[in-house]
């Protein structure tokens, strides 16, 4: 293209030509002999260049001074296209001067392109409790203020939370029942109030729960291929949610992959003041002795030592792998009595709870869905006895994390459990999360507390973060992640959020995020 330019600038000129000529026939009284040859002496022009210059300034001084007033607007036109001519002229009859990096594309822009730069994303976002729920980010900043209200037991509001500011749409709800409102509180500040609780401004101690749901893999975006990014990621939130508790001395960490015969290994290692390093060999040779993951024994690693360091004791909560073993073939009946009722504290809770319809929405929606048969070519009633087997399996893997948590709790008031576990243990609040709360309470009412004035916990006081979950890892078929199960119209009275929090490593991509709101 840059090659055929002068070519281009020819043609230009002789249109340039043909228009001057053309001014000549409508004002030839305004036009001197050398003004009507324009067109030859434009030719003439560049035919000879060095005589250029001397013609072009020539031209000009004649046509100002004898451009009548009258015919101004003749003679600045024509004024005009000379000057265009004799430009285009010069870029023809001159092409070394002619840049090569002159492009004829009016869309390409002359300025050099920049590197993508994806936008700032929160890497905390609240899973609020609407239907459906919705995803509401954190700022940087409210991060630290979030996880101290954990630490000091403060726990996560289940209620839809609701910007209660005056707009258009409720400013005169707000005016008459103001009114109303402040009305009945200057009666009671007269009269009294006669049923207000003498023990009102008394607070009751509760225990607080804390579940971390982490896989360990570094399957998800925000991971990156890390697989230590959860590790991490926990221990940064821990330290921020154990600072307020740091000297009270009543905080734990649940270890979910721990058998609980590796309780007094991890008792040791806790007491142990000398040679951490070795301690910590000798723990991960009773951890692997006792039937726990190696993979995730090393994935803990940076957890078990933030709780050295901290002197936070360590609670194995998960059954025996030999008793697992008992389950998924012979079902809970093949448990010995002993053990079961080591795992289960509240036997009646245990077994009402599989009636209860929204742990049935549970059951089907999230904890058969890990179900995997041992072989494809099972009958149905095989494939319907592993099915029952492993549910067995779960439930008393679930029941047993929620009792250990809730005896440690239950006997020291104010005290707060941080539990690390796997995301399938701990999403939909189905697992040893949503059992906690009833476990504690029945110990509770057993003599297990030693103050009167603790109370039991309600689901405020247990709180779900799921770290760098990924779209399968929430059952989601799509790349967004899944929010909540119970969408149909049958079961929106039974509908379940999948957690109380996502955190992440790293920013998240925007096509994770469904229904996000407002930052915070």
């Amino acid at each position: 293209m840059v090659q055929s330019l002068p070519l281009l600038l020819s043609v230009a000129t002789l249109l340039l030509s043909l228009e001057l000529h053309r001014i000549d026939a409508f004002a030839p009284s305004s036009l001197n002999p050398s003004t009507r040859c324009v067109a030859s002496t434009i030719i003439s022009r560049h035919q000879n260049r060095d005589n250029f210059a001397i013609l072009s300034s020539h031209h000009d001084s004649k046509s100002d001074d004898e451009s009548p007033g009258s015919k101004s607007t003749t003679a600045t036109r024509r004024s005009i296209l000379q000057s265009t001519a004799i430009s285009l002229i010069t870029l023809s009859s001159n092409p070394q001067s002619t840049p090569a990096s002159i492009s004829l594309n009016p869309f390409k822009s002359s300025e050099t392109p920049q590197s993508f730069t994806p936008s700032k994303r929160c890497t905390a976002y609240l899973i609020d409790s609407t239907i459906p729920p919705s995803l509401i980010p954190y700022r940087a900043r409210r991060e630290a203020a979030i996880l101290k209200n954990l630490g000091m037991g403060k726990g996560t509001s289940k209620a839809p939370l609701l910007q209660d500011e005056i707009n258009l749409n409720n400013f005169m709800n707000k005016a008459v029942f103001g009114v109303i409102d402040n009305t009945k509180l200057a009666v009671e500040s007269v009269v009294g109030n006669s049923n207000k609780n003498d023990n009102s401004n008394e607070k009751a101690a509760s225990s607080s729960f804390v579940f971390l749901g982490a896989n360990f893999d570094g399957e998800s975006p925000t991971a990156m291929g890390n697989v230590n990014a959860d590790g991490e990621l926990a221990v940064s939130l821990m330290k921020d949610i154990c600072r307020p508790r740091e000297r009270d001395g009543n905080t734990a960490i649940g270890l979910a992959f721990a058998p609980v015969t590796a309780q007094n290994a991890l008792d040791a290692y806790i007491a142990s003041s000398k040679d951490e390093a070795a301690a910590l060999d000798n723990l991960k040779t009773a951890l692997k002795e006792a039937g726990a993951n190696e993979s995730l024994i090393e994935r803990h690693i940076p957890i078990l030592q933030f709780a050295h360091d901290k002197h936070f004791p360590l609670l194995a909560l998960s059954p025996d792998p030999i008793d697992l073993q008992t389950l998924q073939k012979g079902g809970l009946q093949s448990l010995d009595p002993a053990k079961r009722d080591y795992y289960v504290a509240d036997t009646n809770g245990f077994i009402s709870l599989t009636q209860d319809p929204k742990f049935k929405l549970y059951t089907e929606k999230s904890l058969l869905k890990d179900f995997v048969p041992s072989s494809t070519t099972l009958s149905e009633e095989q494939y319907k006895n592993e099915q029952a087997n492993y549910f067995a399996e779960r439930i008393l893997v679930h029941e047993a994390g929620a009792t250990g948590i809730a005896r440690w709790a239950s006997s020291r008031p104010d005290s707060l459990v941080i539990t690390v576990a796997s995301i399938p243990d701990v999403r939909f609040m189905g697992g040893m999360n949503g059992r906690v709360g009833r476990v504690y309470g029945k110990l509770l009412s057993e003599g297990g507390g030693n103050d009167s004035n603790v109370v039991e916990v309600d689901e405020d006081a247990v709180t779900t973060i799921l770290l760098n979950p990924s779209a399968k890892e929430t059952l989601s078929q799509s790349r967004f992640l899944r929010l909540e199960i119970g969408t149909a119209p049958t079961n929106w009275a039974y509908q379940t959020k999948i957690a109380d929090y996502f955190w992440f490593s790293s920013m998240p991509k925007v096509n994770m995020l469904p229904r996000m709101m407002n930052e915070q």
